[in-house]
């Protein structure tokens, strides 16, 4: 009976050990794949508010790239009436009229040949000018121009004039060095100031001309534009 009592006892007491340990939390184990135990995985991510986008970069052009605008290469009205009446000597009123008649038919000029010229006719006519021709993309610096040719026509006369002739689709000063026959009946005479329209490909001219016993007999023929004095006017 003692034996007896004595396994019931150790029994007993096995048991409420066992309980015991049961009952005592358990850490976990970590595995050795895994990237805390060998230290070799990735760094944890950071929290959200480290990874805030930067701001984005502005994709407006600096003012050194932009691409210059039309305006920027070609003249405006008043521009050109400043320039011509001064040229002229005329009052801006006068010249304003025979400038916007040309812009009302072409728009802006991008260039101007400011100069003066003499010219005969009975029938046949002559002309000979020079000038300087500006150019707004060459920031106003000249380039010496010279002209020449002859009229066919009812036109008699002779008259000495200052010409301010506005360019339009100029691509650059070399350009100007060609024959620009005369668009058929595109005389005007506009507040004592005489224009007509020379045509050469793409590029139009529109001489303006005042002086003593003007004329508009150049309309029936053609100006050959050239670098250096030619007098022979063919």
């Amino acid at each position: 009976m003692k034996i007896a009592s004595s396994m019931h006892t150790a029994m007993h007491t096995a048991l409420v050990a066992a309980l015991l340990l049961l009952a005592l939390p358990v850490a976990p184990v970590a595995s050795a794949e895994s990237p805390a135990a060998t230290g070799d995985g990735p760094a944890a991510a950071p929290p959200p508010e480290s990874q805030t986008a930067p701001p984005p970069v502005s994709q407006t052009p600096s003012a050194d790239s932009a691409a210059p605008h039309s305006e920027d290469l070609t003249y405006s009205v008043d521009e050109i009436v400043q320039k011509a009446a001064g040229f002229f000597g005329a009052t801006t009123e006068a010249v304003a009229k025979a400038v916007e008649l040309v812009f009302s038919r072409f728009g802006r000029p991008n260039a101007y040949i400011a100069g003066g010229e003499g010219s005969g006719a009975f029938f046949v006519g002559l002309r000979y000018g020079q000038g300087n021709l500006f150019m707004k993309t060459n920031g106003d610096h000249p380039t010496k121009v010279y002209w020449q040719g002859p009229s066919i026509g009812f036109d008699f006369g002779a008259n000495a004039s200052k010409t301010f002739t506005l360019v339009y689709n100029l691509p650059d000063a070399e350009a100007i060095y060609e024959r620009f026959p005369g668009i058929e009946g595109s005389a005007y005479f506009v507040a004592g100031i005489g224009v007509n329209y020379q045509q050469s490909g793409h590029v139009v001219l529109a001489p303006m001309r005042t002086g003593v016993g003007l004329r508009s007999g150049v309309n029936g023929g053609y100006l050959s534009y050239a670098k250096e004095r030619n007098w022979l006017p063919f």
